[in-house]
């Protein structure tokens, strides 16, 4: 593609910025035999790169976005003495082989700082050691078993999608699911609410529900042989703004919450507590202040930090990480990591969305069950329904729901069908 005349100006502002950064360091700390910045701006033939390579002791790589950085790999094939330190930023496709580099955040000055003292102050046994398992990695994982690796992976994934296709909920299968609804005494509807009843959004308050989906609501809760309770990851005082005056059954936050209808208190499965907040949140504070577009939300009895507004590769690995401290943290602490769509979520273990569903369930003998949610927290209710029960996945990833939807406008869709 050719580039833009904008995107040209702004390559050539930043070019004179390097230009004069480099001058002005140059100028302040260099002598008449020695300037501490080589800034070679021009074509280097590959053994005038390998002796540069071989005569540095750091090799610092930090893009802020990458695909696949080969720098780094080509500073360890020709340190063959396994004495010279990489430091690499995260952002870069190569930090998800080199794990014994240096890994940094290329947008945290300090970290970039500490990251070269780190190098130089490191010893040479320690240096080697990193080396040659870097190296050894990449001698074994050639181009020709990334290629392989490909193409299985590609295999793999359309031998998936066939069979997310075949669980689709089908015209003949929603002609006996609609059939089975219109002939049963009784029927219980168990609906998550963000990500199935309405799209997400990029801030949890902005999902409001419409006009069209309360009516929706309300025509299916007045109908005397209908139980329909919203299970949901949301706090009560929200779910009783939006849908109070609905005649609904709830379960807010996973479970914690729950209320059977309408002018009914509130009220818990079991004592809770909140007090392991207090050693959970700092985490969550450090997690929100690397990575921009994350925020958290604080709960009665969870906290859940959301970053569907960020950057989505820097996020994806920044839940990762997260997940990974927090699942050593909580485990005698008696807490549950959740991880959901764009959001990870830290609860009392006791409770999950399939023991608020079987709570309903063992009220009566209901003739028809259909649960719908869209993401890893309403597996326990698919886990928890009877085989008779209809459960269906919004979205097409693996689940135990015996069906999927593609989006939350099929549930709308299929509610009015009901109706």
């Amino acid at each position: 593609a050719v580039p833009s005349r904008t995107q040209v100006e702004h390559y050539r502002l930043l070019k004179r910025q390097v230009d004069e950064l480099v001058g002005n360091i140059n100028g302040k700390h260099g002598t008449m035999g020695w300037s501490p910045i080589w800034y070679l701006y021009r074509f280097l033939p590959f053994n005038t790169l390998a002796a540069l390579y071989s005569i540095s002791d750091i090799c610092l790589v930090t893009p802020v976005r990458d695909g696949m950085n080969l720098i780094a790999k080509e500073y360890l094939a020709t340190r063959t003495d396994m004495k010279g330190v990489v430091v690499l930023s995260e952002m870069a496709g190569a930090a998800r082989e080199l794990g014994e580099a240096i890994i940094v955040n290329p947008n945290n000055n300090k970290e970039m700082v500490k990251a070269l003292e780190d190098a130089l102050a490191m010893t040479e046994d320690e240096k080697v050691q990193r080396n040659k398992t870097m190296l050894k990695r990449i001698q074994r994982y050639t181009v020709y078993r990334w290629a392989e690796d490909f193409m299985d992976r590609l295999s793999h994934t359309k031998a998936l999608q066939k069979e997310l296709q075949a669980k689709i909920l089908s015209p003949e299968t929603r002609g006996r699911l609609v059939n089975d609804y219109r002939k049963a005494k009784r029927r219980l509807l168990l609906l998550d609410y963000d990500g199935t009843l309405i799209p997400f959004s990029g801030k949890p308050e902005e999902s409001v529900p419409g006009d069209t989906l309360l009516r929706l609501l309300e025509k299916l809760s007045t109908n005397k042989k209908n139980e329909v309770v919203l299970i949901s990851g949301r706090d009560k005082d929200t779910l009783e703004r939006w849908f109070g005056n609905l005649n609904l059954g709830f379960a807010a936050e996973h479970g914690a919450w729950i209320k059977d209808k309408k002018n009914k208190k509130w009220e818990t499965l079991e004592p809770l507590t909140n007090d392991w907040k207090d050693n959970i949140r700092p985490i969550l504070d450090q997690y929100t202040d690397r990575t921009p577009g994350s925020f958290i939300e604080e709960k009665d009895f969870s906290l859940a930090w959301h970053y569907r507004r960020s950057n989505p590769e820097l996020s994806a690995m920044r839940a990762g990480e997260m997940v990974d401290d927090l699942v050593n943290l909580t485990v005698n602490l008696n807490l549950q990591v959740l991880e959901g769509s764009k959001v990870v979520e830290i609860k009392n273990a006791e409770v999950n969305k399939g023991r608020a569903a079987t709570r309903w369930m063992d009220k009566e003998n209901y003739n028809f069950i259909l649960a719908i949610g869209d993401d890893h927290t309403d597996e326990d209710v698919f886990e928890v329904l009877p085989e008779r029960g209809y459960s269906i996945r919004v979205g097409l990833g693996p689940s135990l729901a015996r069906f999927n939807l593609r989006s939350s406008g099929d549930v709308v869709s299929l509610l009015k069908e009901l109706i």
